[in-house]
């Protein structure tokens, strides 16, 4: 099964794709990701999943209307909210990296009954930091923006990779880099404008999800355990006293080893009772 539509929702409309068969998973990439981002992770997951990917509001083919606002956390995580409440008819299993994986924990916070269970891979949640790390989190993430306005969209990427620990030689075979289409150039501007901001003025709220912490996977990559979105994950499976899982590659090894990460995805799912 694949089909593509539009889910109009509160000051936006939503572009989704929903392709192959089983139980629902949604897929919440990180940074400038749509419903395109993730598709070589798909392909490892589609013959097991009904999988949901979507365009946030201001990427690709998600139209923000012109009174709406700048989007929060908040604002997307109910985005996904109205997804899920149109495509599922139970609750979800969600899988959220980064950005991403911000969005899922705001999206289980606030509708718990819509998520079964959230995978969250190395999500920026800086309210979880001690607080030097935390402050140089917030530092490191405000100096992105500030490159982002005055050098433009490679040099807030660099930085970007650089918070992160984001090794972009740390591939599968067949991965290649290729330069940024006009769509994802369009993208990371809206991430670098907007969404990067809201990373930093979001109220991370660890008790709220206390009462759900069994349906969490706090997740991180196997490499550059000093960055901040990987002790972030690390942070909220001590506070959540839940255990953490690895998965293959760094920050984005969704996207750099799909294969490898799908597998090691679904094998995750399945010792949690998903399949």
């Amino acid at each position: 099964m694949r089909n593509e539509g539009q889910l109009t929702v509160s000051g936006a409309s939503l572009f989704y794709r929903v392709r192959g068969s089983g139980p629902l998973l949604l897929i919440l990439p990180g940074g400038h990701g749509d419903a395109d981002a993730a598709d070589a992770l798909c392909e490892g997951l589609v013959d097991h999943f009904t999988i949901v990917t979507y365009d946030r509001r201001g990427q690709s083919r998600s139209l923000i209307d012109a009174a709406a606002g700048a989007p929060t956390i908040e604002t997307h995580a109910n985005d996904a909210h109205h997804l899920l409440a149109a495509l599922a008819s139970e609750p979800a299993l969600v899988f959220g990296s980064s950005f991403g994986g911000l969005i899922g924990l705001d999206l289980l916070a606030r509708h718990p009954e819509a998520v079964r269970l959230l995978v969250a891979h190395e999500p920026p949640a800086w309210d979880l930091l001690p607080q030097g790390e935390r402050d140089r989190a917030l530092q490191g993430l405000d100096d992105l923006v500030r490159a982002f306005h005055e050098q433009g969209v490679l040099a807030a990427f660099q930085k970007l990779a650089d918070l992160t620990a984001t090794d972009l030689t740390d591939r599968e075979e067949g991965i290649a880099l290729q330069l940024p289409t006009p769509r994802v150039a369009a993208n990371l501007k809206f991430f670098f404008s907007y969404d990067a901001p809201a990373v930093n003025r979001y109220q991370f709220d660890v008790a709220r999800l206390s009462p759900a912490a069994g349906r969490i996977v706090p997740a991180v990559g196997r490499a550059k355990k000093e960055a901040a979105p990987f002790r972030c994950a690390v942070a909220l499976a001590e506070k959540l006293g839940v255990p953490r899982a690895e998965l293959p590659g760094g920050h984005t090894g969704w996207m750099l080893r799909p294969k490898e990460f799908a597998t090691k995805l679904m094998g995750l799912l399945h010792e949690r009772g998903a399949l």
